[in-house]
């Protein structure tokens, strides 16, 4: 463990990026150990514009576990980080009786100190990952990287996605105490360099019913959600990883589509109902649909999370265009780099044609502001001390506490 001989203290700091799923996981057959009713398929994000930063110390002097989220400290009794925390430490002290008695796991026993924070704005209604957190733990205790999966989705089911960069499928499993539902990368980030991801804020409201109780009641209400996960699924999966590997964009883009309106209708179909899209996110998938049938092909594809938030997968070949059209039919309130973040978009000129073809009346201000990213890798630790969040002292460092 890299440790800091003033105080005892060890301590390890990483970065860890935000999946976006493109085959949704919704509903648990075991909320215990956060068992997933049916596999699901992400892409990760690249951590130049996304990112969770996490540093993780413990020490014999710290007297109790704290956790610091985006400058503020949180409650550490939440259910989901206690279950994180025990599972590391359940590996760290099996390994330490097991296979390697030797390793350096004295920490085990001590209490922790997380300190966590996005270079995103929380608005945008990207999770950040509970996977950084499992990673850097992971490093600081010695943890087997394929026991990484269980613990990190104790954090967040979504989470163990994160674990990889590039495109991640979470295995449903078969094993009733879940060691075979792991995360597995299907492809790295550099397996499809043209594609691109636009996330598109138009909501920085708090969800009405958050994404474990929505989970829940879906499992108890909705006989579609089981058709979902025993018969789509499998398949779909199948379909997925294929045109991923071929690169055939049309075919991806439509199946991505799909199964976003598939779960939004379960959803739906759950009672009573959850409304997780609103008008906006509406007129953003019919914008899709418009100007996809413009061209008669797929060129740029929808998927909507637990969130009004569209995000938006397309090609470099069609970026440009796509962006001007989205200018177009929501005129921004702000200009410049407080409407468009992340990698830069060249500007483009729309024909009267396409305008007049895609014929919806404009909506100004509907979205807040554009993320512009592409594939990325999986969580980095960061090797410079002066980048820990964390001080000698284990306490957040001036810079990122909140006022």
């Amino acid at each position: 463990m890299p440790e800091n001989d003033k105080q005892s203290l060890s301590m390890v700091t990483c970065t860890a990026p935000v999946n976006i799923a493109v085959i949704k996981y919704w509903g648990k057959r075991d909320e215990d150990l956060i068992l997933p009713m049916n596999s699901s398929l992400s892409l990760t994000l690249h951590q130049d514009q996304l990112k969770t930063t996490t540093t993780v110390a413990c020490s014999r002097n710290f007297q109790q576990d704290r956790i610091w989220l985006n400058g503020k400290e949180e409650d550490i009794s939440n259910p989901r980080l206690q279950s994180c925390l025990q599972e590391i430490r359940r590996f760290s002290r099996k390994r330490q009786n097991t296979v390697d008695s030797t390793s350096d796991v004295s920490g085990v026993s001590h209490k922790v100190h997380i300190c966590s924070v996005n270079n995103f704005p929380t608005a945008a209604g990207l999770a950040s990952s509970a996977s950084g957190y499992a990673f850097a733990i992971k490093i600081l205790f010695g943890v087997e990287s394929e026991q990484l999966s269980a613990v990190a989705r104790q954090g967040s089911g979504s989470a163990c996605r994160s674990l990889y960069g590039g495109f991640v499928q979470w295995k449903l499993g078969e094993q009733l105490d879940g060691k075979d539902s792991l995360a597995e990368q299907v492809e790295s980030e550099s397996y499809w360099p043209e594609l691109r991801v636009l996330t598109l804020v138009v909501s920085a409201e708090q969800k009405s019913v958050g994404s474990t109780s929505g989970m829940h009641t879906s499992v108890e209400t909705s006989q579609l959600l089981k058709y979902r996960a025993d018969v789509v699924v499998p398949s779909r999966m199948e379909e997925m990883i294929r045109v991923i590997r071929e690169r055939d964009f049309p075919a991806f883009g439509e199946l991505t589509m799909k199964d976003s309106n598939q779960f939004h209708a379960i959803c739906l179909d759950t009672y009573p109902p959850i409304f997780y899209l609103n008008n906006m996110s509406h007129r953003i998938i019919s914008l899709v649909h418009r100007y996809n049938q413009y061209y008669g092909e797929t060129r740029v594809a929808y998927t909507f999370d637990a969130g009004p938030n569209a995000v938006i997968y397309t090609l470099q070949d069609h970026l440009s265009e796509f962006v001007q059209v989205v200018r177009h039919f929501f005129p921004p309130e702000v200009s410049g780099e407080e409407f468009f973040k992340g990698l830069p978009v060249c500007s483009a000129d729309l024909s009267e044609e396409l305008k007049k073809d895609i014929n919806m009346e404009p909506t100004p201000k509907g979205i807040r502001y554009i993320i512009s990213t592409k594939a990325g890798p999986g969580p980095c630790v960061v090797k410079d001390p002066n980048h820990h969040l964390l001080g000698a002292d284990g306490l957040p460092k001036k810079s990122v506490i909140s006022d």
